[in-house]
């Protein structure tokens, strides 16, 4: 179909496309001034509530914490990590959906296009002699087949006149914000879970390496009795209380080693392998990586600038606000618009001659003004979203601030238990090596030297265990931090 041009419409077209620009400089909805304070002197604060006297400083700690344990086996494994780990590579994978998703919002402002080329042959029936025969069974050939070609292009242009559009891409871009903040979060969670997988396992060998030796001992003392027993200088209650404790100390030692296996496996799968793969590297038995004096910890400001789900919370609440607008955009008119140019002929020869050349040009405006509460709801709907994220968002930060002083106050008092066991474990040193040499004189029984010795051992193991058990607070203090990611995905 041709359009015969007209010449009161081409003046026309500047003086809508210059109202239509001035009238999309509007934006409806509220606009969005940052999430609302939350426990403000908290927040403002210089330092942390539970802050421990000693071993914690007020300064910017690094993003990579696990380096200041001087344990390279530990900086490889979260290295290998951040860079193999199934859930980050979904967690990367969700952020280039985010990002795509604003792509496609941002090119809803421009122009939509299509070109198209059609070849069109038919043959119609011949009405005369239809209606001259009277009865419609003529067997006329009826007229010849007809053809026509034609090839155009069209494209239509939604102005966003109330900000819509703008609204639509306001809001994607901060949930592509917020699923990057998630990502970061990620990475936070699984720097902590590797680090504490891996202090479990060099704390279990080091119990396992502990208890393999004292039952050593133990049956070394078994031996001996025995020979005494020979000699009757020792009862058969002695030998068999002795043979008692090496077969309760031996049977301790049977979770220890399933417990290896499961933090092997545990961390094979966290690097993105398979069980087992780092069976041959990680399983000779090596110290627990070493805390560093005095932990960065710095302010409660800084943390939660840092902490990536803080961050995620606050632009999904961007993104709520901004929905709003995006719904109330709709109580107005959309204007559209469009234009067209083409050729037809009926021979392809033909097609590009002037006087087969078409236009048509036309903007056009939509108005729903009757939807019966539809966007009223939608708009209602919209603004509770925004106020459920803004209460997220005061519980996620609360909820930090609690994550961060409970775990100042646990690494602190975990210092604190940790020296009181080592000044137990010292006392149950000297206090074996006395009862040793009063039992090689023969003024102590044989069950006052294995009372020493089981206290011995106990207060070793409880040395070991709190030392781990400290390193992971170290861990859990850093993740409260937020602190873990450095890497993005572009």
């Amino acid at each position: 179909m041709s359009f015969r041009r007209s010449p009161s419409l081409l003046p026309s077209l500047p003086l809508t496309l210059l109202a239509a620009w001035a009238m999309s400089a509007c934006t409806v909805g509220p606009d969005y001034r940052g999430a609302p304070p939350v426990a403000a002197s908290a927040a403002q604060a210089d330092t942390f509530v539970r802050t421990p006297a000693t071993g914690a400083a007020a300064t910017r700690a690094p993003s990579a914490w696990w380096r200041t344990l001087g344990d390279p086996q530990l900086d490889a494994l979260i290295d290998a990590a951040l860079a193999h780990n199934p859930d980050l590579h979904a967690a990367q994978a969700r952020l280039r959906e985010a990002r795509a998703q604003l792509r496609q919002q941002q090119a809803n402002e421009l122009p939509k296009s299509s070109a198209t080329v059609a070849a069109l042959r038919t043959r119609e029936p011949d009405l005369a002699s239809f209606f001259q025969s009277g009865s419609g069974s003529s067997q006329s050939s009826g007229g010849g087949p007809l053809q026509l070609y034609t090839a155009g292009f069209d494209a239509s242009w939604e102005i966003d006149l109330f900000g819509g559009t703008r609204r639509a891409i306001e809001a994607a871009s901060a949930e592509a914000d917020a699923v990057n903040a998630d990502l970061a979060d990620t990475q936070v969670s699984l720097a902590a879970e590797v680090a504490q997988a891996y202090i479990d396992l060099r704390d279990v060998q080091r119990r396992l390496a502990l208890g393999q030796r004292s039952a050593d001992l133990q049956q070394q003392m078994l031996t001996l009795t025995e020979e005494r027993r020979a000699r009757g200088t020792a009862a058969d209650v002695d030998v068999e209380r002795l043979s008692g404790q090496v077969e309760s100390t031996r049977a301790a030692l049977v979770p220890l080693e399933a417990q290896i296996v499961e933090s092997l496996d545990q961390l094979a799968v966290l690097t993105g392998q398979a069980p087992g793969a780092l069976d041959a590297e990680l399983s000779a038995p090596q110290p627990l990586p070493a805390l560093p004096a005095t932990v960065a910890v710095g302010d409660p400001a800084t943390m939660l600038q840092q902490r990536p789900d803080i961050r995620a919370a606050e632009r999904r609440l961007a993104s709520s606000n901004a929905q709003i607008g995006e719904h109330v955009a709709d109580y107005f008119p959309k204007v559209t618009l469009f234009g067209d140019l083409g050729f037809t002929a009926a021979d392809p020869g033909h097609l590009l001659r002037k006087q087969n050349f078409s236009w048509i040009g036309a903007p056009y405006l939509q108005w729903n003004a009757l939807d019966f509460g539809r966007t009223a709801a939608a708009v209602r709907g919209a603004e509770a979203s925004r106020d459920e994220a803004s209460a997220k968002y005061e519980h996620t930060v609360l909820a930090a601030l609690q994550d961060a002083n409970t775990s100042l106050s646990r690494y602190g008092h975990q210092r604190e238990h940790l020296a009181r066991l080592e000044q137990v474990q010292r006392s149950a040193d000297r206090s074996a090596v006395l009862m040793q040499q009063r039992y090689t004189a023969g003024v102590a029984t044989l069950i006052d030297l294995l009372d020493t010795q089981r206290t011995q051992f106990s207060a070793q193991q409880d040395v070991v265990a709190g030392q781990a058990e400290l390193l992971k607070d170290f861990v859990s203090l850093q993740k409260s931090l937020g602190l873990g990611w450095q890497t993005r995905v572009e």
